[in-house]
């Protein structure tokens, strides 16, 4: 996979914003992921797991989902602009989040209820649908975000020591 990701040019450059893209691509995905769970009656259960009402379950998944998606484009870089293959990255990447946050995760932290069924299957199919349509938005949202090479060219500080005091450090290399 690691030859795979290379061929594209692994890191995001200097003037792209992967977490702000992500995070957008992330909670506008979250759209059809919301109307799938509200169709199989998985919102239903989610909420009644969680202890929340239906908007209280949409209100904390859509941030918690954006939050999902800075990590998914963070995570796969330059493959996740991909407008070819971005959708099946980010189906991959929903499958994940299901099988850690669906089966893993909200059993623990519910005393070990989880959804079953259709409510399941819904979760399950949310997920991976949430994951195509985030690979899919990411590149189209990235470019209108991406910084233009001139004006970081005009920076007054640029390469490593621009990110030095992001990183607490105000000394030179």
């Amino acid at each position: 996979m690691a030859r795979f990701l290379s061929a594209h040019g692994y890191d995001p450059g200097p003037t792209q914003r992967p977490l702000v893209a992500g995070a957008l691509a992330g909670a506008l995905a979250s759209a059809p992921a919301v109307g799938l769970l509200l169709v199989t009656g998985a919102l239903a259960v989610e909420a009644r797991i969680v202890g929340t009402s239906l908007l209280g379950t949409i209100a904390i998944g859509v941030p918690v989902m954006a939050m999902a998606g800075a990590v998914y484009a963070r995570l796969f870089g330059r493959p996740a602009n991909d407008p070819r293959a971005g959708w099946l990255f980010g189906m991959a990447y929903g499958f994940v989040l299901w099988a850690a946050g669906a089966v893993l995760v909200l059993p623990l932290v519910s005393g070990g209820k989880a959804a079953a069924g259709t409510a399941a299957l819904g979760v399950f199919l949310s997920l991976v649908v949430w994951g195509a349509a985030l690979g899919a938005l990411l590149p189209f949202l990235q470019r209108p975000l991406q910084e233009k090479l001139e004006a970081a060219a005009k920076r007054s500080r640029t390469g490593p020591t621009e990110a030095l005091p992001q990183l607490g450090s105000r000394t030179p290399i």
